[in-house]
């Protein structure tokens, strides 16, 4: 990298002669080097300096991330469940978050870990309480949808204090829920991210 920033645009015969190697010994670590972003490379002219830090290129790459590539599928219960089944739902799947969906399988509201303990307190009668009770409504629910991208969806998620986004398709009955974005979907592209 040196060598081309010093001298670049350099073709990759006079590296290797620099470096007294042959130009296929330095051909894989030049793809390399080119992949990542470092340096770039223009045919009959050479290779060349981005000037990019590595830090610059972590943020190029988080924003080429959408939230297609990591979705999950998402648990939805129906609004007139009871909150006892919800509680059961949620543990049975091992999810920290619930959609609840109305009859015509719309987006109606979210139901949080908290939502769920907050009405298990009490001497209230769980199997006979329905879920649209207690749960989050529209519009006051933060959604996203596949094309966003990834890095704003964990800003909200920051940004609101909620563990999970459901991710919805418009339609002209409301939103459908076609998947969920958590804090360990995220987690798993930082670190699909850190190996690349």
């Amino acid at each position: 990298m040196q060598i081309v920033k010093e001298n670049g645009p350099i073709t990759g015969e006079h590296i290797a002669d620099q470096l007294n190697l042959t130009r296929a010994t330095l051909r894989p670590d030049l793809a390399i080097l080119t992949m990542a972003g470092f340096l770039d490379a223009r045919p009959r002219v050479g290779y060349f300096y981005t000037g990019k830090s590595g830090t610059q290129l972590l943020t190029e790459n988080l924003q080429k991330i959408y939230v297609k590539e990591y979705q999950s599928i998402p648990v939805v219960v129906h609004e007139n469940v009871s909150v006892y089944d919800a509680i059961c739902t949620m543990f049975l799947e091992d999810v920290g978050t619930l959609f609840v969906v109305d009859k015509s399988s719309q987006l109606v509201g979210v139901l949080s870990r908290k939502d769920l303990l907050r009405a298990s307190i009490g001497k209230q009668e769980l199997t006979t309480i329905p879920v649209h009770i207690i749960m989050t409504r529209m519009p006051n629910i933060t959604m996203c949808e596949r094309e966003d991208l990834l890095i704003d969806v964990a800003k909200k998620l920051i940004d609101r204090q909620i563990d999970a986004l459901p991710v919805v398709k418009k339609s002209n009955k409301g939103y459908e829920v076609i998947g969920r974005i958590t804090k360990t979907n995220i987690t798993k592209a930082f670190v699909a991210l850190g190996e690349e």
